[in-house]
């Protein structure tokens, strides 16, 4: 039979005297199980308490951050309108460029289409964020686009520039101009396609623009013969020399010496015979002197 009472001897230090101190079981249970609930409930308090204090310390953490990446939102999108405004000022100049150079206007920068999946619960100010975002990165394709085509262009006309014929090809004095005149040889009315220029045998003889020799020949009538080709259509060609400097395939810049002058072919002296030729028409040389 398991006993109904327990007794607890306290015997004190230094003295004979030993007490006694009964307990039913019924209360040593109770007094047992009660401090087992309470020390169950003060390990709950204690673990709540700790858990608590780790979320307010997380908490904490989060809002600090929060905070710090709400002023770096603050900022960055400071710097996307600034850069936005530059923008405008670009778009600005870039269209006045294009007016200048006769250019059609750039597309428009407005899309043309947008789309996608639903978009919730996106904070007002990230979306804002994006569309400045999204409108700078395309307002720098299209610019980017038309300054390339800007390009292109101003390179076209400086190729142009460089391959249109212009001033003098030699030092000397103008004895017979371009147009219809009687021919010193036959006396009969002629063509004459181009200008004759009277100097001193051995006077350099001068590229008038850019280009790539296409004839260093001795050729019939016109005697010792450069031909250069400057591309876009241009030819000009320096006849009845007394001796040829370039050949064939050379690439020849304005003010390049190609030859000196001469008196061979069909000629009464010594002089440069200059042609201007485009796509095969002579034009009167006076327009590009």
């Amino acid at each position: 039979m398991s006993a109904k009472k327990f007794t607890i001897l306290i015997i004190p230090e230094g003295s004979h005297r030993v007490r006694r101190l009964s307990i039913k079981r019924g209360v040593l249970q109770t007094v047992l199980g009660t401090l087992v609930v309470c020390g169950l409930g003060v390990l709950l308090l204690v673990a709540d308490y700790v858990r608590t204090n780790l979320d307010s310390n997380e908490l904490q953490r989060l809002q600090a951050e929060n905070r710090s990446q709400q002023k770096d939102l603050w900022v960055l999108s400071a710097s996307l309108e600034d850069l936005r405004k530059e923008m405008v000022v670009l778009s600005q100049n870039d269209a006045k460029v294009r007016v200048m150079a006769q250019l059609s206007k750039p597309r428009t920068d407005s899309l043309a289409g947008v789309g996608g999946p639903p978009e919730e619960d996106i904070p007002t100010e990230f979306t804002a964020l994006q569309q400045q975002i999204d409108e700078i990165r395309q307002a720098i394709d299209l610019r980017r686009e038309s300054q390339e085509e800007i390009q292109g262009f101003l390179n076209d006309q400086r190729s142009l520039l460089a391959a249109k014929p212009k001033g003098w090809p030699v030092k000397g004095w103008l004895t017979s101009n371009f147009g219809m005149r009687n021919s010193p040889f036959t006396g009969r009315l002629k063509m004459h396609e181009g200008l004759d220029i009277a100097a001193r045998t051995g006077t350099p003889v001068y590229a008038s623009a850019d280009g790539i020799v296409s004839q260093s020949e001795t050729a019939p009538g016109y005697g010792k013969l450069v031909v250069i080709d400057h591309g876009y259509g241009y030819k000009t060609y320096y006849a009845h020399n007394s001796k040829i400097f370039v050949k064939v395939g050379q690439r020849v810049k304005r003010g390049d010496q190609v030859a000196a002058v001469g008196n061979t072919g069909s000629s009464t002296g010594s002089h440069l015979h200059y042609e201007v030729r485009r796509n095969g028409v002579p034009l009167n040389p006076h327009k590009y002197i």
